[in-house]
């Protein structure tokens, strides 16, 4: 599950090749080439892979004159975006994607993965650190002495850190604003989840068609936990069981989007769950993750530029409809704002190959799409966690995602990571950017509650606005072999490690 936030190594600034058309959504395009000789009648039997087809425009005979293309290139359409000009295809024709490329009202298209369609199945996502009966005992014991705690809030450091638990006692958020987890899926059924779930804005995305079907939404199996863990970080309820989240009064949707074959999330899934969201009310998204299966999407490649343009094509119609999006900047430790980055993980569906990109040109999807607040992670001393990815000018706001090593809390389990829920009503620690995001996401949440009718630029705004900054430090050598283990740069006010600052849900809702 590489490409989750908790588990991998990963504005206001907008990236140029996309701030010239993000009004539009639509990626500006180079002269395409000719269409190969064979037909698609003489091409079938390459891999069946998915594809992305972005449309110049999304009128009507647009889109009807590349659907026939699509099919005369061998292509079955698994479903249009009529509204954003995307098109989801099938096709087991390897030269699809150069052909349909050179259809009259195609802006972009290419494959979105590099391996087959294959049978589903399931793949383990790794350990995660269980709280135990002994251990919640222990902790429910010290919750005990503070009056209106949880049963195990006293191990949640990081909502005190933000000021969450008082905050909680002016404004614990508004049942009329929802959040909707584009994850791996959420347990709507743990006893922490179930009071504040919004099933009529959840869904199954996989694929690239919403299933609304009941529990379509729920994770595949216990081991993938982290939507739900994600879920309770942001609205977990104060109900006296388990844990809080940082807004516990608003609403929490969950939006499938893991394949369940190897747990990747496809751009087409991603595609849904931002169209889904933004048709049905949600006014925040979380988001976790990056696209797979590029860490970083190269405009210069057809098929990476198709992926950027679908995404950002969803993602900017999710905010026109009143919907921000939040998304982890990733655990890779990488300086978004440098010359030149090594990705030896891409495509993390096949197998990777090393390349050297250009963070400016190539571009982690969502998280350095226009208009999408990029969260990085911060542990108990407010330092920047050991592995989050920084970048002056990229990342926007700051939040407790956990540091395991280097920044240790005064907690019943001493645990520097963040306890949230797990599914089948377990709790457990997690680390990463991908805790980040939600903490961020429950702040805004809250002040959405505050304030009903900002827009998605607005609440932005204001999420920055409340964040505090500590400023760039004078060291960052974590680990004291005297070398830096990363360098901050910008001032008090906006730097590279912590954006405006990092957020305060005191201040929000005061």
């Amino acid at each position: 599950m590489a490409h989750l936030r908790s588990r991998r190594r990963l504005a206001l600034a907008v990236p140029v090749v996309l701030s010239l058309t993000a009004s539009l959504g639509f990626l500006p395009v180079a002269a395409s080439a000719a269409a190969p000789a064979a037909s698609a009648a003489q091409a079938v039997d390459g891999p069946n892979l998915a594809y992305v087809v972005n449309t110049k425009s999304t009128d009507r005979h647009t889109i009807g004159a590349v659907t026939k293309a699509i099919s005369k290139a061998g292509g079955t359409v698994v479903v249009t975006y009529k509204k954003i000009g995307v098109i989801v295809v099938h096709s087991a024709n390897p030269s699809f994607g150069a052909e349909i490329r050179a259809v009259r009202g195609v802006r972009s298209a290419g494959a979105t993965r590099t391996t087959p369609l294959v049978s589903a199945g399931t793949t383990d996502e790794g350990a995660a650190d269980y709280l135990t009966a002994a251990e919640a005992a222990k902790v429910a014991a010290v919750s005990a002495k503070t009056p209106e705690s949880e049963p195990l809030e006293a191990d949640q450091w990081d909502l005190r850190s933000i000021g969450a638990d008082k905050a909680a006692k002016i404004n614990p958020g508004s049942r009329k604003v929802t959040v909707a987890v584009i994850d791996t899926g959420v347990d709507d059924t743990h006893p922490d989840l179930a009071p504040n779930f919004s099933a009529n804005q959840s869904a199954n995305c996989v694929g690239g068609v919403a299933d609304t079907s009941a529990g379509a939404w729920r994770p595949y199996t216990a081991e993938d936990y982290h939507g739900t863990h994600v879920a309770g970080e942001i609205a977990a309820a104060r109900n006296g069981i388990g844990v809080a989240g940082v807004a516990p009064g608003v609403k929490v949707s969950g939006i499938k989007v893991s394949d369940p074959n190897n747990g990747l999330f496809y751009p087409e899934s991603v595609v849904c769950a931002f169209v889904f969201a933004a048709d049905h009310g949600v006014e925040i998204t979380n988001n976790s993750y990056y696209v797979d299966p590029w860490l970083y999407n190269c405009v210069d490649d057809p098929d990476q530029r198709a992926i950027v343009d679908a995404v950002n094509r969803a993602q900017l119609y999710a905010q026109k409809k009143g919907t921000l999006n939040l998304a982890s900047a990733g655990n890779s430790a990488h300086d978004l704002d440098s010359d030149a980055i090594v990705d030896d993980t891409s495509p993390d569906d096949s197998t990777p190959v090393t390349r050297t990109i250009d963070p400016h040109k190539c571009f982690d999807v969502p998280t350095q799409l226009p208009g999408v607040v990029t969260v990085s992670a911060t542990g108990v001393d407010n330092v920047k966690s050991y592995y989050s990815t920084y970048g002056n000018g990229v990342i926007d706001i700051a939040a407790p995602g956990g540091d395991r090593k280097y920044q240790i809390p005064d907690t019943p389990s001493k645990n520097g990571r963040i306890l949230s829920t797990m599914p089948n009503g377990e709790y457990g620690f997690l680390q990463g950017t991908s805790m980040a995001s939600p903490h961020a996401a429950g702040v805004a949440a809250l002040l959405k509650s505050k304030h009903p009718w900002a827009t998605p630029a607005q609440l932005q705004t204001l999420l920055k606005a409340q964040a505090n900054n500590p400023g760039c430090p004078t060291s960052y050598d974590q680990d004291g072999d005297g070398t830096q283990d990363a360098v901050c740069e910008g001032g008090k006010r906006v730097n590279g490690f912590f954006g405006f600052g990092i957020v305060d849900a005191l201040r929000a809702v005061k």
